[in-house]
C-alpha cells in the first residue's frame, strides 16, 4: 500500500473517483501513473513535489476533461502526458496527436504510446508553429505550457474553420483571457469563456478556457 501522502517522498493513492471517470480504461491509467512514479522525476517530467498529488492535481485534473473532446484533438507541449495521454486513455475513440519539442520527452511519449498499446495515438516532434498543421484538427488543447496571450498564437492556428480550443489552465484562467484580448481577435476567436469541471467531484477543480476559432 502507498504511504500518506504527507509523508516526504510519499505517493498518492488512487482517489476513489479515478475508475469512474477512466472507466474501462482505468488499468492503462494506473500503469501509466506507476510509471510516472517510477521514472517521472528521474527523467525530468514532474518535480520531486509532485508524487503526492500526482493523481489529484495532474491526472484527475486531465482526465476530467475528457467528456469535452470529440474527433481529431492536438495536444501542444504534451510533456509527461498531461494531458494528452491521460485524455487518449480515457477518450479511445477520439484520436490524439501529441505535439512536443524536446527529444526525451517525446522519447518517452513514445514509449508510453507503446506500452500502453494506445493505437489512437500519435507524437510529434517539434514546436506547434514549425509542424505543418495549420487547420488540421478539430480541437487543440494543452495544460501548463504558457500563458494564454502566448499559447493562442502556438494552438489557434491548428484549428480547423469551426473548431475548438479547451486549454487547461489554472486559478487565473479569466485574467488570462482580458491580458490576450488583442491575440483572441487577432486569431478570431469567439465565445471565449472558462468552464469549470470536477466541482464536487475532484479535491481540485480543473478550468478550461474553451474558445471556437473562426478563421
Amino acid at each position: 500500500m502507498a504511504e500518506s501522502p504527507s509523508t516526504p517522498g510519499a505517493v498518492e493513492r488512487e482517489p476513489i473517483v479515478a475508475e469512474s471517470l477512466f472507466g474501462g480504461g482505468i488499468d492503462r491509467a494506473r500503469a501509466f501513473a506507476s510509471a510516472l512514479t517510477r521514472e517521472g522525476e528521474e527523467r525530468g517530467l514532474i518535480g520531486p513535489l509532485e508524487l503526492p498529488r500526482l493523481w489529484t492535481r495532474h491526472i484527475l485534473n486531465s482526465a476530467i476533461a475528457a467528456p469535452l473532446f470529440h474527433g481529431s484533438v492536438a495536444d501542444v507541449g504534451s510533456g509527461a502526458g498531461l494531458p494528452g495521454i491521460v485524455l487518449a486513455i480515457a477518450r479511445p475513440d477520439v484520436d490524439w496527436t501529441l505535439i512536443e519539442p524536446m527529444e526525451r520527452r517525446v522519447d518517452w511519449l513514445t514509449e508510453q504510446v507503446r506500452a500502453l498499446e494506445l493505437d489512437n495515438v500519435t507524437v510529434l516532434r517539434g514546436r506547434a508553429e514549425d509542424v505543418g498543421l495549420s487547420g488540421t484538427f478539430d480541437m487543440v488543447t494543452a495544460r501548463a505550457v504558457s500563458a494564454l496571450k502566448t499559447l493562442i498564437p502556438w494552438t489557434a492556428p491548428l484549428v480547423r474553420s469551426g473548431g475548438e480550443l479547451a486549454l487547461l489552465k489554472g486559478q487565473n484562467a479569466q485574467n488570462e483571457i482580458t491580458a490576450a484580448q488583442k491575440q483572441i481577435r487577432k486569431f478570431l476567436l469567439s465565445d471565449v469563456r472558462v468552464e469549470t469541471l470536477g466541482e464536487g467531484v475532484l479535491d481540485e477543480s480543473t478550468r478550461v478556457v474553451r474558445a471556437t476559432v473562426r478563421g
